[in-house]
């Protein structure tokens, strides 16, 4: 697998930037995000993405894939077609999409894969770059942090839902968190919560009125943190809740104290560095890199207000 750099890359990008003024697009991307233009998570992912293709001269398109494989596999099948030069890609599933991706790289396009990945990395895809958090790592963080600050023990019993639990972020943020717990004998329930808001809430506030033993509640992504604080208060018990990402909801609620905690990914960025790199790979030869944009994402009431004016744009 290549290096992950953090800070370094950053630096790195952000001098070239001062230095580069907005050029000509003479660079051809397509970025596929695998949800539909509704999910305001990737607001700051497109503006990112469009920053770059400014800066870079690139000749940028965004498709969303609306949760469907099959389109995914589609749009990345027609940009291969098309001849571009790269191609930014939420890698939802860690099999759906080899192939398609594996034929735009011997295709000689550049494949950079953000905010999801392969299970496996580099080994089970052949994208040639990832930018996003290591989502297991920080399920597993927040577990932990979790676990310390409320005393979970040996026996107890908490609530995990998940959006779409067969997603790859599911999957790596859920076996955080499940990781953690089972190194101290706690059991760890979840359901599907799906995508839409309010269906999501009334799933995991019935759950919690069925299951009075649960002692704490992890979201999974945006959705089910988002909607976590109004759950627990439909279900009238209270937990300890923390979660995922960014939102008003999700920092007005870490702000008031009914959220613990949410683990930023820095979305903004998993726009920005696909797009960059893509141009600087056309441009200059230079091999794409992984880049971790979940470093320091931990959030919680003395943090969140930092961020909170720049929820929706660069976070």
């Amino acid at each position: 697998m290549k290096g992950r750099f953090g800070t370094g890359v950053a630096t790195a990008l952000a001098a070239l930037l001062m230095t580069t003024a907005a050029q000509a697009a003479d660079v051809k991307a397509t970025m596929i995000i695998y949800l539909d233009p509704s999910v305001q998570f990737f607001n700051p992912v497109v503006k990112g993405a469009q920053d770059a293709a400014a800066q870079f001269g690139v000749d940028l398109d965004v498709q969303y894939a609306n949760n469907d494989p099959l389109r995914q596999n589609d749009l990345i099948e027609a940009a291969t077609a098309a001849g571009v030069d790269g191609i930014a890609v939420s890698i939802s599933s860690s099999d759906a999409f080899d192939k398609s991706i594996c034929d735009a790289v011997e295709a000689g396009i550049v494949v950079i894969g953000f905010n999801n990945d392969d299970l496996e990395g580099a080994k089970g895809n052949c994208r040639q770059a990832y930018v996003g958090m290591n989502e297991f790592a920080s399920g597993y963080e927040l577990g932990n942090r979790m676990i310390e600050q409320f005393g979970l023990k040996e026996g107890d019993v908490v609530f995990n839902p998940r959006e779409i639990p067969e997603a790859s972020f599911a999957v790596a943020r859920g076996g955080g968190i499940e990781k953690a717990m089972s190194e101290k004998g706690i059991k760890v329930e979840t359901v599907r919560a799906g995508l839409d808001l309010a269906e999501a809430q009334n799933i995991m506030a019935q759950f919690l009125i069925a299951n009075k033993d649960v002692k704490a509640v992890f979201g999974t992504g945006s959705v089910t943190s988002t909607v976590g604080a109004g759950a627990i208060a439909d279900a009238g018990v209270q937990v300890p809740f923390g979660g995922f990402d960014l939102a008003v909801e999700i920092a007005d609620a870490v702000s008031s104290g009914t959220m613990f905690a949410t683990m930023d990914q820095q979305p903004y960025l998993q726009g920005f560095y696909p797009i960059a790199q893509i141009a600087m790979a056309k441009k200059y030869g230079l091999t794409p890199t992984d880049v971790d944009t979940g470093q320091g994402a931990f959030l919680d009431k003395e943090r969140i207000g930092t961020v909170t004016p720049l929820i929706g744009t660069y976070r």
